[in-house]
């Protein structure tokens, strides 16, 4: 494991005895895909993305400091009100990799209660979320440590601290658009955390809006750590590599200049290839399902006839990410109320826009 000496911490003689932390963290939805990654959660290609506002994790840490400092970590965890032993072996190992950060963790004992307000598991980023709203809760414990911990340097530990988690973690703690991973376009971009887009942003992305259609909430066939894992000798893998980090160029200067038809064609053509990374691996695997298909499909012959602006991205899931300027949003919603919703699982959507990041609650 690479060590980062800029975020060791140090165990004070005096800790705080007990108390609760509560926080909000959201998901987040790459416009420029990260799909394979290298130990420990670095990844292959550098990725942008739109981190959301409603789609998000709840999470509190109770933490009391226990007599002896213990060999293990100690910790329950409970997921929308019920224990949840089957997360615990990732919260494990989470732990484990950041102990050198946080050298505090097996002096406490520790409560983990989270909920979402979206379906888990279902290729909303909800490890994004989760992992990014348990990292945030941790930093702020470390500031009551360490009260001279400056803005800045809890955000951008925090994002360090999300990626052992979950990578696309790294990407949630900041808004409305960050970037991961190290290009040489993104002054300051780095592999091992995530920062906002250094750029001032085009009025035409202000407050743009995502609609996720529920198409399927099902748990995944595949989970994205395997999926990443199989970029390892996939036969278009380099060629993946190179054509994400030309996109991160043309993103740039589309996010600056506002040039609304050139974002679609590249969200749009970075959707389509995450998937079809997924359908020429071995084994190769299809997370989409013919509803998705179908959705998509509408979404193209609207933009056709209305004129829209609207286009689609996809996550490693069967649901459809609905991106739309605010100026469209009755239009589109309209559309999506009369065309989209028989996709839908259960007709199920979620009504989203691009947000700020994790808050303190």
């Amino acid at each position: 494991m690479i060590d980062y000496p800029e975020f060791a911490s140090m165990v004070q003689s005096k800790l705080p005895d007990e108390g609760i932390i509560s926080c909000t963290s959201p998901s987040n939805i790459a416009l420029v895909k990260y799909w394979g990654k290298r130990p420990v959660q670095l990844p292959e290609n550098a990725s942008v993305s739109f981190t959301l506002d409603q789609c998000k994790t709840e999470t509190s840490i109770s933490y009391k400091k226990r007599d002896t400092v213990g060999e293990d970590f100690d910790f329950e965890l409970f997921f929308e009100g019920k224990s949840k032993p089957d997360f615990k072996p990732k919260i494990q190992i989470f732990f484990q990799r950041v102990e050198k950060y946080l050298p505090f963790l097996k002096h406490y004992r520790f409560v983990i209660k989270t909920s979402n307000t979206f379906p888990h598991s279902s290729g909303i980023a909800s490890s994004a979320s989760g992992m990014s709203a348990l990292a945030y809760c941790l930093m702020q414990l470390e500031r009551k440590i360490h009260s001279e911990i400056t803005d800045s340097e809890l955000l951008q530990k925090t994002s360090f601290l999300a990626r052992l988690g979950s990578g696309s973690a790294c990407r949630s703690i900041e808004g409305p658009v960050t970037v991961w991973g190290a290009h040489a376009d993104i002054n300051g971009s780095s592999d091992a955390y995530a920062i906002p887009f250094p750029f001032e942003i085009h009025q035409n992305f202000k407050n743009y809006q995502d609609t996720i259609l529920l198409i399927d909430k099902g748990e995944k066939q595949v989970s994205s750590t395997v999926g990443h894992d199989l970029m390892h000798g996939h036969p278009f893998a380099k060629e993946r590599f190179e054509q994400a980090s030309k996109h991160i160029s043309k993103l740039k200067e589309i996010l600056i200049s506002g040039d609304m038809d050139a974002f679609i064609q590249i969200v749009e053509s970075e959707a389509l290839t995450l998937h079809a990374m997924m359908m020429t691996s071995l084994p190769y695997f299809i997370l989409m399902k013919p509803n998705t298909l179908s959705a998509i499909h509408k979404i193209w012959k609207y933009r056709g006839t209305a004129g829209s602006k609207i286009c689609f991205t996809l996550d490693a899931g069967a649901n459809v990410h609905v991106l739309y300027p605010e100026s469209e949003k009755k239009q589109v919603l309209e559309f999506i109320t009369n065309e989209l919703v028989v996709y839908c699982q259960n007709g199920q959507y979620i009504c989203d826009k691009i947000g700020l990041g994790a808050k303190i609650v």
